[in-house]
């Protein structure tokens, strides 16, 4: 598990705001988003979505919300995900947010994502990442949103139609998928009397997702109508209840999570939450004789692999770690976040070359993830490959939201870079989105 906490950065958008925008934490976790888009995928194929072209992610944030700000990301406030009790409220949110993009309401917004987009190349106006390493025990930043005040609501904004357009497509998208529609009535029912509160004591979900009391009557009869009763997934029960668990375990106290470790019946999920529990209180011994109690019971699961190595690389066991992230990696080769941590730990090891490969293979994969862009460049530093180093950290920094200084890196990157080359172009597309922000 990727679990470095690191600075957010603003969505740079195409307008001016008067004041600066508020940094928000996208949390980058690769057996989360595993979860995540296990439970989501009948919902998007139901709304007609691929779902391997639609990713769903947790932002850090204790307030309930969840958006759509383009056709191929679903966010999800980490404070939302935590007041979830089934895995069908959590389907529901999906659905809600899926029917906005099946629908079209994304091309209907004052300030849309299309033209955000095309503000600068690169898309850091909607995949804006950035960060540095803040300590152990967090989540890593892979993709910001932030916005200040009434920029932010109008962009995320739905006018009450597009809500109950989504609500009536949701509904729908969940019944074809075999989901019981009552998820969608309990999550209205965390948000209700929300209407009658002062604008600045609502949620965020309410601000941006209007509520009636129309709205939850709909929504209700809708459920009602649902025929028979529909038995929960033992799948979409497992993944949900793997989800919210490790991120509590990061996000509460060890002695909160050490109190409530099995409280999901699942005797690995147990054991993962005591290794987060205790790797966060620096207990070592404790926390490798954890998972390892639950790799013993998984012993092909790449993400328990994973938060091994993680536990190990902060922990400064280095070759340990290197052993774990590889046997991670073997099992789930085309994993983006598991690849980036292998390159990671492998440079941290000396093996440069080697790191410089699986670093690359992750970025190719997932261009977002802001650590595996700097650690590519340090490695191909250490190389020798001066040009190659600059563009991405030139592409950091464009990311980022910090053209000035991704100038300055692309610039030197088109002085070294052989000429019309792939590694040039991206030099230059650093550079037009600086000059377009000037």
């Amino acid at each position: 598990m990727q679990l470095l906490r690191f600075l957010a950065i603003s969505l740079i958008l195409s307008i001016t705001l008067a004041a600066p925008a508020r940094a928000v934490t996208l949390l980058r976790d690769p057996d989360i988003e595993h979860a995540l888009r296990a439970l989501g995928a009948p919902v998007l194929r139901a709304a007609g979505l691929n779902p391997d072209r639609v990713d769903i992610m947790v932002i850090d944030a204790p307030n309930m919300n969840a958006f759509v700000i383009d056709a191929d990301s679903i966010f999800i406030h980490s404070g939302l995900l935590l007041r979830m009790d089934s895995p069908a409220m959590l389907q529901s949110v999906i659905a809600h947010e899926a029917a906005h993009i099946a629908n079209g309401h994304l091309m209907r917004r004052p300030i849309n994502a299309r033209n955000a987009r095309n503000a600068a190349a690169l898309g850091t106006a909607l995949a804006a990442v950035a960060g540095a390493a803040t300590g152990s025990g967090g989540f890593a930043a892979g993709a910001a949103a932030g916005i200040q005040g009434a920029a932010m609501r109008s962009f995320f904004a739905h006018t009450r139609a597009e809500e109950n357009a989504a609500d009536s497509s949701g509904m729908r998208f969940l019944h074809a998928a075999g989901i019981d529609l009552n998820g969608a009535v309990q999550v209205m029912d965390l948000f209700r009397g929300q209407e009658s509160l002062a604008a600045s004591r609502q949620d965020a979900y309410a601000r941006t997702h209007p509520l009636s009391r129309d709205r939850y009557r709909r929504v209700r009869a809708l459920a009602d109508a649902q025929s028979g009763t529909v038995a929960p997934d033992p799948e979409a029960t497992y993944w949900f209840a793997r989800a919210k668990s490790k991120l509590s375990a990061f996000q509460r106290s060890p002695k909160w999570t050490l109190t409530r470790a099995g409280e999901y019946g699942y005797e690995d999920i147990k054991l993962m939450r005591q290794a987060i529990a205790h790797h966060r209180n620096a207990d070592l011994r404790r926390a490798l004789k954890a998972i390892d109690g639950a790799v013993a019971r998984r012993p092909d699961d790449p993400f328990l692999h994973e938060l091994r190595g993680q536990i190990l690389m902060e922990s400064r066991q280095i070759k340990p770690a290197v052993a774990a992230y590889a046997r991670a990696t073997n099992l789930a080769p085309r994993n983006a976040l598991i690849l980036g941590s292998y390159g990671r730990a492998l440079l941290a090891d000396g093996q440069v070359q080697k790191a410089a490969q699986f670093l690359e293979s992750a970025r190719s994969r997932d261009g977002r993830d802001f650590r595996v862009l700097r650690d590519l460049a340090q490695a191909q530093a250490r190389l020798g490959n001066n040009g190659m180093a600059s563009v991405l950290t030139a592409e950091r920094y464009a990311m980022a939201g910090r053209l000035k200084d991704a100038k300055i890196h692309a610039e030197r990157a088109s002085g070294l870079l052989p000429r019309g080359s792939a590694a040039w172009q991206r030099a230059q597309d650093v550079l037009h989105a600086a000059k377009a922000a000037e």
